[in-house]
Order: structure tokens, then sequence, then C-alpha cells
């Protein structure tokens, strides 16, 4: 489970719980990335709060998360 909320909020502003000094966007992508060779079998990611998302950020940081994992389930062939 991915809690979007582990992200710095100038990278998810659209949650309902902000953790200054969280990740970056693309610590979290490099994260997913390194270790998409373990056995996964599903995903989530929650806490997206569209209220307060008003640009999108977090959205957008959402899909690309689980686009990512997607990503790394396939290359496991």
């Amino acid at each position: 489970s991915l809690d979007i909320d582990c992200l710095d909020p100038g990278f998810s502003p659209g949650t309902g719980t902000p953790e200054p000094g969280g990740l970056s966007s693309g610590q979290l992508f490099t994260l997913l990335e390194e270790l998409h060779d373990l056995n996964f079998v599903g995903m989530d990611c929650v806490e997206v709060a569209p209220p307060y998302d008003h640009a999108e950020l977090t959205a957008q940081a959402a899909a690309h998360a689980v686009w990512t994992y997607l990503c790394g389930q396939l290359s496991r062939g």
C-alpha cells in the first residue's frame, strides 16, 4: 500500500495528512523502480484528497507511481 502523503507537500499538496520533509516524487519513483524484482502481487495508492488537490499534482504523482509499479511488474516477465 502506497500512502501518497509520504511525499513532501510541495509534490503532493492534495492529501489529508501532509508530511513536511517527505520524499520527492523522483525519490518515490526510484524506490518503486528499485523494488521491481520483489514478489509483489498487488498495490494500492491511498490518501489522495481531490478537494485539496487544486492543480492535480497529487493525482498525477499517484497515477505515475501506480504506472511505475505496473511497469516494474511487466519487466519481471
